[in-house]
């Protein structure tokens, strides 16, 4: 039997994937304004886009936009992500800084998950995980490539090892170039949750040639797609209202 994911009112790994939708805010006040237009959304989750946040370098401000973002969403689970500028982000910053920022974040308990790049040290990874779960903080292990889609022996063994570190959630995001890499992609994620994985996963293709991906998770096994509210945070994603629509009309007809 298969690990199922509770982050408050949101059942991951079971029924219809869920729908995530972004917060790419610059600041506090663009931020505010961003999570009171999502709350008039049919979304699951949220997740917060830090490495969009002006001020992300100062931890008294990103607590502090954190804390005026849970006013507004209320009962809406938050991911809390930092995207580093190797993997499709808007800036690095040092591995130090990456770990206490989570750190911080996770321990605050004001978010529900955190995202942890999966090509990161080991035992950094580790150490991420262990202070989230200790908190009883959900992790995504996530891994980017927006330069191609790797084998699909590749996506399965990144995948294994995102689950391998600890991660709740492990997740890869391929850039195709053809309609085989789709296929690619599609396939390794099929094989990953009928053979390999304990829980749910999250998976997709990019850009235009990806959104099948976005849209066929029930089918394939990917628990979690992303949506876009007005500003997208990475190529392919589409408005919330047709996927919302779309995942349903294909769940009526499977």
């Amino acid at each position: 039997m298969k690990k199922i994911v509770r982050v408050k009112d949101v059942t991951i790994g079971e029924g219809l994937p869920k729908i995530c939708v972004p917060m790419v805010g610059e600041t506090i006040p663009e931020l505010v304004a961003e999570a009171n237009f999502l709350m008039g959304l049919d979304l699951d989750l949220v997740e917060w886009r830090v490495d969009f946040f002006k001020e992300v370098e100062n931890l008294d401000k990103v607590k502090q936009a954190l804390q005026e973002i849970r006013e507004v969403l209320v009962n809406k689970p938050i991911v809390f992500t930092f995207r580093s500028a190797k993997e499709g982000g808007q800036k690095e910053v040092s591995t130090s800084f990456y770990l206490k920022l989570n750190k911080l974040i996770a321990q605050t308990k004001l978010v529900e998950v955190i995202d942890v790049e999966l090509f990161n040290d080991e035992e950094d990874v580790k150490k991420l995980v262990e202070a989230a779960h200790a908190v009883g903080v959900v992790v995504i292990i996530s891994n980017h490539d927006f330069h191609k889609t790797p084998s699909k022996e590749e996506i399965i063994s990144r995948l294994c090892k995102a689950q391998e570190l600890g991660g709740d959630l492990p997740k890869i995001a391929v850039m195709p170039t053809c309609a085989e890499d789709v296929i690619t992609l599609l396939d390794a994620t099929r094989i990953m949750n009928e053979k390999y994985a304990d829980g749910p996963i999250i998976t997709m293709s990019m850009a235009g040639k990806g959104i099948i991906s976005r849209l066929s998770g029930e089918l394939f096994g990917s628990s979690l797609t992303f949506g876009a509210a007005k500003k997208v945070s990475a190529p392919g994603q589409i408005s919330v209202v047709d996927l919302r629509k779309t995942i349903q009309l294909l769940h009526n007809n499977m």
